[in-house]
């Protein structure tokens, strides 16, 4: 579970989390809070481990919680974020009978009114080819709080990147999988809740979200599709004044993302270019 400065959100998704019947082990990592947040939780919950860090690493604070897991498989959650019953069991039992899979994505419902997630939308509708004895839709993305993976895959793959920061950051992930040749999928059976926190910064995350997308591009996609993304996210730009600080974020690490440049071999890219279209 990943937390920053949210120490009363945090306490009640842990209080959910211990009402699980799968009774999961919980690992929170702590993104340099300074609210108390980690003496907050060893008080009260004093069974769940606490990864304290001093600065805000960002999504990558989640590589250090798997890491530090003691379990084939480790379940993502938000300080805003927790799972159904169920859900957790059901997960571990589709990822032993498939030792192919590296990530299940679960249906994210978001707030009081169990609004289904965008992007869970557009997974279960995912026009990629099915995974060889899998029903499930195979997909290349997915909500980093509602997402189950295989320990051992993920730390293969080196985890969400450094730089990216939270907002669009699983797509370099779930590209880097499936080109190690792993499988991801969704399952709309696995639920898990997500109640936004009114303290997030959306114009900040536009920003990163912006920026992400044209570093994903440049790292992963051929020339062709990366100077189209770029384009798109140019003309989103002049409207709106967040992607045009996104744009000029992305510039400011070309040094870094050319160095580390590694096109998709062509299948992955069709796959790509079948969910871009």
């Amino acid at each position: 579970m990943l937390s920053r400065d949210r120490v009363d959100e945090l306490l009640m998704t842990l209080e959910r989390s211990r009402q699980l019947p799968e009774r999961p082990p919980v690992l929170v990592v702590d993104n340099g809070s300074s609210d108390g947040s980690p003496a907050r939780v060893a008080d009260r919950y004093p069974e769940v481990r606490v990864i304290s860090l001093h600065e805000n690493l960002g999504a990558a604070a989640r590589n250090l919680g798997v890491r530090a897991a003691a379990t084939p498989y480790v379940a993502f959650a938000d300080d805003d974020s927790w799972w159904k019953e169920g859900a957790l069991a059901r997960a571990v039992q589709t990822l032993e009978e498939n030792p192919s899979v590296a990530l299940i994505a679960a249906r994210v419902l978001v707030g009081e009114e169990e609004r289904i997630e965008p992007t869970c939308e557009l997974m279960a509708a995912s026009p990629l080819p099915a995974a060889a004895g899998l029903s499930a839709p195979r997909i290349l993305g997915f909500v980093a709080c509602g997402a189950v993976v295989r320990r051992e895959a993920f730390l293969q793959a080196g985890g969400f990147h450094p730089r990216f920061g939270v907002g669009g950051e699983e797509a370099l992930l779930a590209t880097d999988l499936s080109r190690l040749g792993w499988d991801l999928v969704y399952d709309e059976r696995l639920v898990a809740h997500h109640h936004p926190s009114p303290r997030r910064d959306r114009r900040e995350r536009r920003t990163i979200q912006a920026r992400n997308d044209l570093w994903f591009a440049w790292l992963r996609r051929p020339l062709r599709r990366a100077s189209a993304t770029t384009a798109r996210t140019g003309l989103k730009a002049l409207r709106d004044p967040a992607v045009a600080s996104g744009c000029l974020r992305a510039v400011a690490g070309l040094r870094w993302v050319v160095a580390q440049r590694r096109v998709v071999p062509p299948a992955l890219a069709a796959d790509l270019d079948r969910l871009e279209a």
